[in-house]
């Protein structure tokens, strides 16, 4: 549920208004000449129709399909893939890419399909004295579903088990920018606003996918299942739709959504987004109260039945999304005359049930929460915290989050970026017109509203595209004519197009025709060191990133990984990080032991990381944890204290009786340093 869904809702009320007083029209006679004149032309209308969607389809198909290929030719030449060791391939899966990509492996070179599924529900590997049910921890179902698939089909001869997977991944982004263009196709009604939107897509690849890059990632996997619920909605909202075609939109709906939910396990907190805006809408009067419920109750619907498939998810259960949804169709019960009486007694009316929604929301959610003992998302929560001001942090899971780039603020060369492609500029055009109108309309049901979108190429086609946006302007200036309006909804579309294509192309078969090669030795050499010199039940700890890989290349057993969504997993990772803290020897040794370590792996990456500014640093997160004060120049908290004994990561190398004594080095490179830990007696 989006702001230019709320645009197509205006415009169709419109389009009933104006259809209403027609027919109220006294003149018959002159309907009825009208109605004649209307029908010679009705067949050759008819035939434009077909024609136009026709070619609209096809473009959309091809571009959609020559994104994929364009995608996964940026992936071969980056990294050579076609001609790197199964080993390399492996590991250019980097960090939670591993780890998944591990699952589909798994499941491929068990001895049968319900041995692969009786692997993944009582995993023993992935965290070490633990035995874990991973199709309820994490969303792998597609690794299953896909290990199957290359089971089934007769392509084993044909197609390695690599390639099946990551050109499934491609093959989803064709479905990716189809569904873009589709609504913005929708939303415009030409299908030249698609195009666009499509072409923006491909030009600002870089803010708008990693694919290429960091194939597995849920989030490849759920965005395009979350790309066509946007457009199956914008087409239900559509006023007078036939039956049959609501009750197909609403399965499309439903099963986008139930999709989207399977692949993410972030798709609670996207979702709760667009129940906000679908609630803000609703209750403003801007959509109708029977649709909106369908959707709240779709997304429960499509929510609980993952939660069933993965056992009975407890941070499903616990998520914002069901508490929200639930509050509000039971605050719905309670007022059902909220859009009656005057002025001052609907505002008053609104302002309660906006605040029985709140509160009820905070009920139900503390309630399920403290029944279920749910701490699986208190570090995001922690992180919302900080990230919004509420005070400082020194928790150490919400710190990890808030100095990876990813959560940080967007850099302003991202502007730039999108300034280049006139994507930004188009996208403030039209949100401020599309603000103001939905404004207007908000005055006039007696409610106000504040708009966003996330989804800026379609915004920015579509706006580009409408009639209404160029009507509303044109007639700003004074200069509002029928003809001018379809003048300029064509013409400027056309002029980026041709735009986009002459300051990107060149770029783009550049890129193209730049071969480039993976090159990892240092990772290469400590895996192949770990398959032929460590025990196939040995225990391995480090950082989460690299002990992904490890699962992956060599089938060892972690003590942690990159997963983070249950609290004793971040427990144990803060536990197994103090390798990198100011502790004794003593500590860590008995601290790695207590998780069943064999070895360990020391990264020179982390132990003297320079990719984060002071205070960002893995290290300093765990000085400033364990109350120590931080290395290098610059201010620490009073209350921090110079600890008791040096870097861990820095001392044992120097091989003191006292590391020697727990820890024996067998392998070193460039990058890593492994350590056997003797065992206690």
């Amino acid at each position: 549920m989006h702001v230019f869904d709320i645009m197509m809702y205006i415009r169709q009320r419109k389009e009933v208004k104006t259809t209403e007083v027609s027919e109220d029209f006294p003149a018959q006679k002159e309907n009825v000449k009208l109605e004649n004149k209307l029908s010679s032309g009705c067949a050759s209308r008819r035939f434009w129709k077909i024609l136009s969607f026709t070619i609209g389809g096809t473009i959309a198909l091809c571009i959609g399909l020559l994104t994929s290929v364009y995608l996964a030719t940026l992936h071969e030449n980056d990294l050579w893939f076609s001609n790197i060791k199964e080993v390399e391939r492996e590991i250019s899966f980097r960090t939670e890419c591993g780890l998944y990509y591990s699952y589909y492996k798994q499941m491929l070179q068990a001895p049968t399909l319900m041995q692969g599924f009786r692997g993944l529900i009582y995993d023993n590997k992935t965290e070490s004295m633990r035995t874990i049910n991973l199709l309820q921890r994490m969303n792998i179902y597609q690794e299953v579903f896909l290990s199957i698939l290359y089971r089934v089909l007769p392509i084993q001869k044909y197609l390695e088990p690599v390639y099946f997977y990551i050109y499934t991944l491609f093959g989803l982004q064709a479905i990716y920018v189809t569904a873009l263009y589709i609504t913005s196709w929708l939303l415009s009604g030409t299908w030249l606003s698609g195009m666009l939107a499509a072409f923006w897509y491909v030009t600002n690849r870089i803010d708008t996918t990693r694919v290429e890059f960091t194939i597995p990632l849920r989030e490849n996997w759920a965005l395009p299942f979350f790309a066509i619920q946007i457009a199956a909605i914008t087409y239900f909202l559509r006023p007078n739709l036939h039956s049959l075609s609501e009750r197909l939109t609403l399965l499309a709906i439903f099963i986008s959504t139930f999709l989207f939910s399977l692949t993410w396990q972030f798709n609670q907190f996207m979702m709760l987004m667009q129940a906000v805006v679908l609630f803000i809408l609703d209750s403003l009067d801007m959509l109708p109260a029977v649709k909106a419920t369908w959707l709240y109750g779709i997304q429960i619907t499509g929510l609980l039945l993952v939660c069933v498939l993965q056992f009975f998810n407890s941070m499903i259960l616990g998520s914002l999304l069901i508490s929200f949804n639930l509050s509000v169709l039971i605050a719905r019960k309670l007022q059902k005359n909220l859009k009656t009486g005057s002025f001052f007694n609907r505002i008053g009316k609104l302002l309660l049930h906006l605040f029985v929604v709140f509160c009820l929301t905070l009920l139900l959610n503390s309630i399920i929460k403290k029944i279920l003992n749910l701490k699986s998302d208190e570090h995001i929560f922690k992180f919302l915290k900080a990230k919004f001001g509420f005070g400082a942090t020194r928790d150490f899971d919400a710190n990890l989050y808030l100095c990876e780039e990813a959560f940080g603020l967007l850099p302003f060369n991202t502007f730039e970026r999108l300034s280049d492609t006139l994507l930004f500029y188009a996208y403030i055009f039209v949100l401020s017109i599309t603000v103001i109108a939905a404004l207007v309309v908000a005055f006039q049901n007696l409610r106000m509203k504040y708009l966003w979108t996330s989804h800026m190429c379609v915004f920015a086609s579509f706006g580009l595209c409408s009639p209404e946006i160029w009507e509303l302007l044109l007639k700003l200036v004074h200069l509002y004519n029928p003809k001018r309006i379809c003048i300029m909804r064509y013409s400027v579309p056309i002029l980026i197009l041709l735009y986009l294509c002459y300051k990107f192309w060149p770029g783009m078969m550049d890129e193209l025709s730049e071969l480039r090669e993976f090159y990892d030795p240092d990772t290469v050499e400590l895996m192949n060191w770990i398959n032929s010199h460590t025990p196939r039940k040995a225990v391995f700890a480090g950082s989460m990133q690299l002990l992904a890989g490890v699962k992956l290349c060599t089938g060892r057993t972690l003590t942690n990984h990159p997963h983070y969504e249950d609290n004793s997993l971040r427990e144990r990772t803060k536990a197994v990080y103090q390798i990198y803290a100011k502790r004794s020897p003593e500590d860590v040794h008995a601290l790695l032991r207590s998780f069943g370590t064999d070895y360990i792996i020391l990264e020179d990456s982390i132990c003297y990381e320079r990719r984060h500014h002071r205070g960002c640093r893995l290290r300093d997160l765990l000085d400033v944890a364990n109350g120590h004060m931080m290395d290098g120049p610059g201010e620490n908290d009073p209350d921090l204290k110079p600890a008791d004994h040096p870097r861990f990561c820095e001392e044992i190398k120097r091989n003191l009786p006292p590391y020697v004594a727990h820890f024996t080095r067998v392998f070193q490179n460039k990058a890593f340093h492994v350590y056997k830990l003797t065992r206690s007696k």
